[in-house]
């Protein structure tokens, strides 16, 4: 009798619990199902020769992901105030491992990697984790790299990058819906030093960008930028932005898209004396991460054109977004803007919601999904694919 009471308390502590590994151990490593049979991918369309698979389906809120030289992927998110790892260790389109190598932060979304160091920006501070690959199950404690930004929650999520020229881009949104911020830092694009010096901005009248990435032969800045709230279904729309130099002026918030003027504040400055958009995107698709094609699995024409990860639309009567866009470009001038991957949004409601684009060293496109707390890698396999 003692050995089956024995043999049942083994298979109790052995068998699955219903709590997550990472609430109680936040360093713990995670096995993603081998299914993910939740997650309707049969309704993502995509054009011909594409597909889409699970790349985990563990990763609760994933929003802005970075990828260290280890082939590490780094994951922010918002209100879980966790950063995640995944490693794909046999390289088979799959992680093996989610890690939560952070947790407890203040809206860590935006992440960032240099020199062997992962930079997680929260809504007031940077802070840097060295040496983090090799310390995937028992993380370092972070150094503050910067505590210079406003504590706004109102747009104070960050996306983070480094650019060609070595400085870290942070950007800081306007702190309201409509409204002329009082510190030149609001509704801005900043850069600083890695060491968090030098804080200077690089261009104004950004309402709220949550993406940006630079042109592979230029080396010039493109980025999203969410429009304002409240002037109906249709107007304005969410924009492209293309900054190939310091001190250019986006319009917030006298004026949006290419000539919108702004009903309370447009008479303050004529859309004149700012920068058009590139590229007028959807109303409110909330247009935030966006990465240039890279790789060379897709056709040849996808090189150094834009991907976008539209969030989706909150604030419209009918619901548009939820999918990924692709904005062609012929020169440094936008020519096309089409979907290229949707169907999270189904019969007027949505299951998923993309938020950010990564290209892997193989050409694939990575795609998070925070509702979902998904990552999706899509693939080229059709003719004249790279194998």
């Amino acid at each position: 009798m003692r050995k089956l009471v024995t043999l049942l308390l083994l298979l109790l502590a052995c068998s699955p619990g219903e709590s997550d590994p990472a609430g109680s151990a936040p360093q713990a490593a995670r096995q993603p199902r081998a299914a993910a049979s939740r997650l309707p991918l049969d309704r993502i369309k995509l054009p011909p020769g594409f597909s889409i698979d699970v790349f985990s389906d563990q990763v609760p809120g994933a929003r802005s992901m970075t990828l260290s030289q280890g082939g590490v992927l780094y994951i922010g998110t918002m209100g879980e105030g966790k950063v995640y790892a995944l490693v794909d260790r046999n390289r088979d389109g799959r992680a093996d491992e989610v890690f939560t190598v952070a947790s407890g932060l203040s809206t860590p979304n935006g992440v960032a990697w240099r020199d062997g160091s992962l930079y997680v920006a929260e809504i007031s501070r940077v802070l840097r984790y060295d040496g983090i690959d090799d310390r995937l199950r028992n993380p370092p404690a972070p150094k503050v790299v910067s505590e210079a930004l406003p504590s706004d929650r109102h747009h104070g999520w960050k996306f983070i990058r480094f650019g060609p020229d070595g400085l870290l881009y942070v950007p800081v949104g306007a702190p309201c819906n409509i409204c002329e911020p009082e510190k030149a830092l609001y509704a801005s694009i900043a850069r600083m030093r890695p060491d968090g010096s030098g804080l200077e901005v690089f261009a104004q009248g950004v309402r709220n960008t949550v993406g940006f990435d630079w042109h592979p032969q230029t080396k010039e800045l493109w980025f999203t930028d969410n429009g304002r709230d409240w002037l109906g279904d249709d107007r304005p729309p969410d924009e492209l932005n293309h900054a190939p130099r310091k001190g250019m002026h986006f319009g917030y918030p006298y004026c949006h898209g290419k000539d919108i003027k702004d009903p309370e504040l447009g008479d303050k400055r004529p859309c004149s004396q700012t920068v058009p958009a590139a590229q007028e995107l959807g109303p409110h698709v909330a247009a935030i991460g966006m990465r240039f094609y890279t790789g060379t699995m897709f056709p040849p024409d996808y090189r150094n054109q834009i991907f976008i990860a539209e969030h989706g639309s909150w604030n419209r009567s009918k619901p548009i977004g939820y999918r990924v866009t692709r904005v062609r470009l012929q020169g440094n001038k936008p020519v096309s803007y089409e979907p290229f991957a949707e169907g999270w949004l189904h019969n007027g409601r949505d299951w998923g919601r993309p938020a950010d684009v990564q290209v892997m060293p193989d050409g694939a496109l990575l795609v998070s999904d925070d509702k979902a707390g998904a990552v999706y890698r899509i693939r080229y396999a059709g003719r004249g694919a790279a194998r």
